[in-house]
């Protein structure tokens, strides 16, 4: 019996690509996906795709479909409390063991909140084995730690019958193929900042550093996910162990700063590729926007360092997409 998944976030860029990858790759699965409206395309590109007509905050809808899916892969926000409470509930209700991929994000390791690395080189570098017990065992402050809280306990909780996975995956760039967005949310929003600037810009000495994957590259430690939970779970890690970092590279802000900068002077954003040294608290408020305090420090005066060991252990997982340098004009090209 071919098995059942139930996808959310499918039109976002990381869980529509993985609605596609799987469409794809699997075509005998039995697919159903969470949306709130229908891309135009949709049905055409994904015609055996069960559509469930809903939002994060349609509870009852949410955990009724869980409940007749051998596989959850929960993407899109990855700290909205409801959508994940819904998503378990149906799951226990399974006379079956399940299994839960969730996507979180490496701002959870993030120093943005510390003040101390503002610009600056955090020599800390994250791995999902060794510091393991350091990383479930976050600050509440930090980002996405409120639902890995609930994921986590709910492993423990009901590990003989939740499977539970969390993704969490650095900066991303490349082209996404799902039906909605496509592009990160790194480079758009250096772009709209640096055109108010008028140039390319860092803090700090620019030597704050992040990690970085390929869209393509994190489809890999997705399918081997998804692969291992239709077989009943073996070969991959679940529960507490199941964490699973997907870095393949890392970047300074001042080396990104210059490399787009020469490509934006290029096509014309902006007059002058040289990059410039902004204030603190210049960058602190850019994304006041979004009201959440400090994202501008998150976005780009912040380290987050991260190695994806337990992935390459298991699934022989290492970056074979292109670079973020060589990867980097076609992104840009796409903001503009």
């Amino acid at each position: 019996m071919a098995p059942h998944l139930f996808l959310t976030g499918g039109t976002g860029y990381i869980g529509g690509t993985v609605l596609d990858t799987l469409v794809k790759t699997h075509p005998e699965y039995n697919i159903s996906v969470l949306l709130r409206h229908v891309p135009e395309d949709f049905v055409r590109r994904y015609p055996d795709v069960k559509i469930v007509m809903g939002d994060y905050d349609s509870g009852e809808t949410i955990s009724n479909a869980a409940v007749n899916a051998n596989v959850v892969i929960h993407n899109g926000n990855s700290d909205h409390e409801p959508s994940i409470n819904a998503l378990i509930a149906g799951l226990l209700r399974r006379g079956s063991p399940s299994f839960l991929i969730h996507l979180s994000g490496t701002g959870i390791v993030a120093d943005w909140l510390e003040g101390k690395y503002v610009g600056k080189l955090n020599p800390k570098v994250w791995n999902d084995i060794d510091d393991l017990d350091e990383i479930v065992s976050r600050p509440d402050r930090e980002l996405h730690r409120n639902v890995d809280k609930i994921i986590q306990k709910a492993a423990s909780d009901h590990g003989d019958r939740l499977k539970t996975a969390i993704v969490c995956p650095p900066d991303i760039y490349g082209t996404g193929r799902g039906p909605g967005r496509t592009q990160s949310v790194f480079f758009p929003l250096f772009v709209k900042q640096a055109r108010a600037v008028g140039r390319p810009f860092y803090a700090g000495d620019g030597t704050n550093t992040r990690s970085w994957v390929h869209i393509e590259d994190l489809m890999v430690i997705y399918l081997k996910l998804v692969e291992a939970a239709v077989n009943g779970g073996k070969g991959a890690d679940w529960g507490r162990d199941g964490y699973y970092f997907a870095a393949t590279q890392e970047a300074s802000q001042v080396d990104i700063a210059k490399a787009a900068g020469k490509i934006l002077k290029a096509t014309g954003v902006l007059s002058d590729a040289e990059p410039c040294k902004i204030a603190d608290q210049e960058v602190d408020t850019m994304l006041d926007s979004w009201s959440i305090p400090h994202l501008g420090t998150y976005m780009f005066a912040a380290n987050s360092r991260t190695r994806a060991h337990r992935a390459a252990k298991l699934f022989g997982y290492e970056g074979k997409s292109l670079s973020l340098w060589e990867a980097m004009e076609a992104d840009l090209s796409a903001c503009v």
